[in-house]
């Protein structure tokens, strides 16, 4: 049920945007709503498409996730791999940042509510309307530090 709200909800963006909501568009939001908190590239979605047997080319993938970001459904973020990845913008979010590992490229998500501050700060420094911010940290997530660790102590028994 929570899917089908939601889903009328963007169709009420895409309506407001003056877009309407295709075949397309709405497979294509579906597979958002349903990856959660996954970041998709646009070959996943394009493989996940042909996964459901929904016959749509790659370019039409592609232009469809392009339009939905510049309308602001969708969010466009790269990580250190360098594909560029979206996430769908809820109505309201507090926006999100994320952490990276270095060495797996596990990603988690997290919310700092004071960066509103640093945008004002900034707005009123620069005279910039500010539209949107990526912060982005790096860092060994704690598995890949246990792996670390362990490879350390391994190699001390060892010599």
């Amino acid at each position: 049920m929570e899917a089908v709200m939601r889903n009328d909800q963007l169709k009420a963006e895409l309506k407001k945007r003056n877009q309407r909501m295709t075949a397309q568009r709405e497979l294509i939001l579906r597979l958002f709503l349903e990856a959660g908190t996954e970041h998709l590239s646009a070959d996943e979605i394009y493989h996940k498409v042909q996964g459901k047997n929904f016959r749509i080319s790659k370019a039409t993938v592609y232009r469809t996730i392009e339009l939905l970001a510049d309308i602001r459904l969708l969010r466009k973020i790269v990580f250190e791999d360098g594909v560029v990845r979206y996430e769908l913008v809820e109505k309201g979010e507090h926006h999100h940042h994320h952490v990276i590992c270095s060495n797996c490229g596990a990603v988690v998500e997290f919310h700092l509510d004071n960066l509103e501050e640093l945008e004002e700060l900034v707005k009123s420094r620069t005279g910039y309307t500010i539209e949107d911010h990526q912060l982005k940290f790096y860092g060994l997530c704690p598995k890949c530090q246990n792996a670390m660790k362990n490879k350390k102590s391994t190699s001390n028994e060892i010599k």
